[in-house]
């Protein structure tokens, strides 16, 4: 894929994220395309190499996404980003990875607030169930109650307190304490039967950053 397809498909996709996003693309090797947001600018040039300590190199060389919080000491300031490796088959030939102002803490906010028919409700964090992507909103699904919150999936990942949420899906984010059991679906997936009993797939591409989460 040349330079002037990718800047071509990425200025479209950032119609789909968070305004605070910073997007890079990167073949197997150097970064090949960067577009910053207002709040977060790693100068990030075309050409560049991966440094040592960012989430590009690690989600190449590991072959799944990576997401993390890197301090200033990679790139001069604190930032989150996600990294998903591209595939050509078998074989990785690039990331595209997403950048946003260094993750809130977690102990900063404990819950959000979900609209359900005409009103509001505030839920705590160690009540959501899972996440389920929406068209451009998610539903919330918590313990004594179900809503919308405005915010997209990728936009909710970035608040939401890592040692909990993991996603697990384009489509999910799921809440650890709530997995009941873990089911083998096909080849590299897995299907996650939650204490509500609702079903929800693993796909591949999360699949290893899953079982690395969950420590098996």
């Amino acid at each position: 894929m040349d330079n002037l397809t990718v800047t071509s498909i990425m200025d479209v996709m950032r119609t789909f994220l968070p305004y605070n996003t910073s997007v890079a693309v990167s073949d197997s090797e150097k970064f090949i395309y960067y577009q910053p947001s207002k709040l977060v600018d790693l100068q990030i040039r075309p050409g560049e190499t991966f440094k040592t300590g960012g989430v590009t190199g690690k989600a190449i060389s590991e072959k799944h996404t990576v997401s993390e919080y890197i301090d200033s000491e990679v790139y001069g300031t604190p930032y989150y980003a996600m990294a998903v490796p591209l595939f050509n088959d078998d074989q990785v030939i690039g990331a595209v990875t997403t950048i946003f102002p260094a993750k809130p803490s977690p102990i900063s906010t404990n819950f959000f607030t979900i609209k359900s028919e005409d009103c509001w409700y505030p839920i705590p964090y160690k009540d959501v169930i899972y996440l389920e992507a929406e068209s451009r909103k998610t539903k919330v699904q918590a313990v004594n109650r179900d809503g919308y919150h405005k915010m997209n999936l990728t936009e909710l990942e970035f608040l939401l307190p890592v040692d909990h949420f993991i996603r697990v899906h384009r489509s999910y984010i799921v809440n650890v304490n709530f997995i009941q059991e873990i089911q083998p679906d096909s080849h590299s997936t897995f299907l996650l039967i939650m204490k509500d009993k609702m079903k929800i797939p693993v796909s591949q591409t999360y699949s290893s950053l899953f079982r690395k989460s969950l420590n098996y």
